[in-house]
């Protein structure tokens, strides 16, 4: 007999299904399942779990506590660091929403996943062209995620435990490369920035740079949005003391700005998520990952697929995944990471974008972001009281601007009830000296949007 608080739906609700699992394990109670968790952290109390609701009801109330939120393009927005507005074409959607794709997960049987592989493989080759890579995996989960793996085998590939970090990278990478890093006792020293040109210091760089160091981390463009142009020379530092060069990017900028593999870097990492996926809550991303020697990708985290043919016929294409040696359902704790999977509906999307605009499409892309956010900083440089670009280093789509008499907090939340997203508070840590806001400007953003932008920045200071 059913228990008398048992759900129809939930199998684990029914008394007599409970008594029978923890009779097969040994258990004495659900609560000694949990044993191993300190009393201290466990919630003793009942959970406030309203009553259930019809769901016409429910969905009101849903969309009702949704009409809150500030969304694009009701709500201007003008922010990056890590999430940036573009705009999708709508056969992105389209591809990404079909059911042999959408429902789809690991392709662990490669006779009935050709499609999803292929797609795969596809989305490799394009990236290896984007970053100027040998090799490239199918995605991890996001940026930061890429750039703490990708420091870990910088570790595990020279056996040294000293990581060097840009004290202008995304401060919540450098806080996942630190959590990432810790384990396997690699210790991680930030390089600093020239306060004018917002780009890395190479006198510092090459003061901290010894024997010991595995890697450098920076990233071109930086969080400033500031071009590294002197990427080949730090990258020749770093390899002339036997390290890897590791950089992290916004793939957009590579439309204009020279690929990582041209100036000689092991190891690129970005986001992936410009191309061609929604801002959504800050996810889900799609970590990209890519190394510029083959003999590195044995090392690489992740899936990689490979292109083969049928053994029956010469002339037929086969797809799989390869060199599954590094991961841990067959290493397990000798493993490269614990990464066994990754975002391959997300891989589809930016394949997919890539696909749809073309080289001279991508190109023309870049023109138009670099374009409109000069533009926007050259107008925002015409209000009272602010400085625009702080920075003198050439940028993409993202500067910063800083402000002579207001809190980059207050003005960030002024312009938010004015209807404008802009200007992302930078923290007093970011080393600026001033207070200061992050501005993102890209190919979404109209000349009536941007003075929009100029008169909700001078109203809010």
């Amino acid at each position: 007999m059913k228990g008398k608080h048992a759900h129809p739906l939930l199998p684990n609700s029914d008394e007599s299904f409970v008594s029978a699992m923890l009779k097969k394990v040994g258990a004495a109670s659900v609560d000694e399942l949990f044993s191993d968790v300190p009393p201290g952290l466990r919630f003793r109390g009942k959970l406030r779990i309203p009553e259930a609701s019809p769901e016409y009801f429910l969905r009101r109330e849903l969309l009702t506590k949704l009409s809150a939120n500030r969304t694009p393009p009701a709500t201007l927005c003008f922010l990056g660091g890590g999430v940036w507005p573009h705009y999708i074409p709508a056969a992105v959607d389209s591809i990404t929403s079909r059911q042999e794709f959408y429902t789809s997960y690991t392709p662990y049987q490669p006779e009935i996943s050709q499609g999803m592989l292929q797609a795969l493989f596809e989305f490799q080759s394009l990236m290896c062209d984007l970053l100027g890579m040998q090799a490239c995996n199918s995605s991890l989960y996001d940026w930061a995620s890429a750039a703490g793996e990708a420091v870990r085998m910088a570790g595990r590939v020279t056996g040294r435990k000293k990581a060097l970090v840009g004290a202008n990278v995304g401060p919540g990478r450098r806080k996942v490369i630190e959590t990432y890093a810790e384990p396997m006792g690699i210790k991680t020293e930030t390089i600093g920035y020239d306060t004018t040109e917002g780009t890395l210091d190479p006198a510092d760089l090459r003061r901290k740079l010894t024997d010991e160091v595995a890697c450098v981390y920076f990233e071109n463009p930086n969080y400033f949005g500031v071009v590294e142009e002197g990427a080949e020379e730090l990258t020749k530092a770093v390899h002339s003391r036997g390290g890897l060069a590791v950089v992290g990017v916004d793939p957009i900028s590579l439309s204009l700005v020279r690929e990582p593999g041209a100036y000689g870097s092991d190891i690129v990492v970005g986001e992936g998520q410009p191309l061609g996926i929604p801002m959504n809550y800050g996810g889900p991303h799609l970590g990209l990952f890519g190394v510029n020697d083959i003999k590195l990708a044995r090392s690489m985290p992740g899936r990689l697929i490979g292109l083969t043919t049928a053994a029956a016929d010469p002339a037929q294409k086969a797809f799989a995944m390869v060199l599954q040696s590094r991961e841990q359902h067959i290493r397990r704790e000798a493993a490269t990471s614990n990464v066994c999977t990754n975002q391959s509906l997300m891989a589809l999307a930016a394949a997919s974008y890539l696909s749809l605009l073309g080289k001279n499409g991508f190109r023309t892309l870049g023109e138009t972001v670099i374009s409109n956010a000069h533009f926007a900083a050259e107008r925002l440089a015409k209000v009272k009281g602010v400085k625009s670009p702080h920075f003198e280093g050439h940028f993409f789509k993202e500067f910063v601007v800083s402000y002579a008499r207001a809190r980059s907090r207050s003005v960030f939340k002024r312009m938010a009830k004015a209807g404008v997203l802009a200007g992302y508070p930078l923290e007093r840590e970011s080393g600026i000296g001033a207070e200061a806001g992050l501005y993102c400007v890209t190919e979404v953003h109209t000349k009536d949007d941007i003075e929009r932008l100029a008169g909700a920045l001078e109203a809010a200071l």
